[in-house]
């Protein structure tokens, strides 16, 4: 019997440090290290794709527009000390496999599509987009900000970029 459709809502939503631990156990994995600023920008992706391609959101946690593009405090914190180098933490994985698999094989595509750039070019191409242009209107690009970037705007953005790629 197929449930997955009303399981779906029920579901407890995803953490944005078990999508951190399975994002680092990827780029381990595929010998891809990941730095603290490569792993907010695949948060950032992950959650803006998610609300375009599956219209929910894939966790909670409230990313905000900062200096160097979309970044989630927690996280950063979590992995401040390693600074510009490549997150060499342990991860042990269990939360990160307590994932529904649906939720993985999406992952799967966001660092498919994401995971093969450095932290640089992800950068660059978090600040060239509207949502993270919106949430720093007005702020000057070395001055720090708190502004959270809307989920709306993320959905609204990503989702136009959808119909661009389904309609190519």
């Amino acid at each position: 019997m197929n449930m997955s459709g009303s399981m779906a809502h029920s579901i407890k939503s995803i953490s944005a440090k078990s999508v951190a631990d399975y994002f680092l156990l990827k780029g381990s994995s595929d010998n891809k290290p990941i730095t603290n600023k490569k792993l907010q920008k695949l948060l950032y992706y992950a959650q803006a794709w998610s609300l375009a391609a599956r219209n929910k959101k894939l966790f909670d946690d409230k990313i905000e527009a900062w200096i160097h593009g979309p970044a989630i405090r927690e996280i950063y914190l979590a992995y401040k000390q390693y600074g510009a180098e490549p997150i060499t933490k342990k991860i042990d994985g269990k939360e990160a496999l307590a994932i529904p698999e649906e939720v993985r094989n999406f992952l799967d595509e966001v660092w498919t599509v994401y995971g093969k750039f450095d932290a640089a070019y992800l950068e660059q191409l978090t600040h060239s987009e509207d949502p993270w242009q919106k949430a720093r209107q007005g702020i000057e690009p070395n001055i720090s900000s708190e502004n959270e970037i809307s989920l709306e705007s993320m959905q609204e953005f990503y989702s136009s970029k959808l119909k661009q790629i389904q309609l190519a």
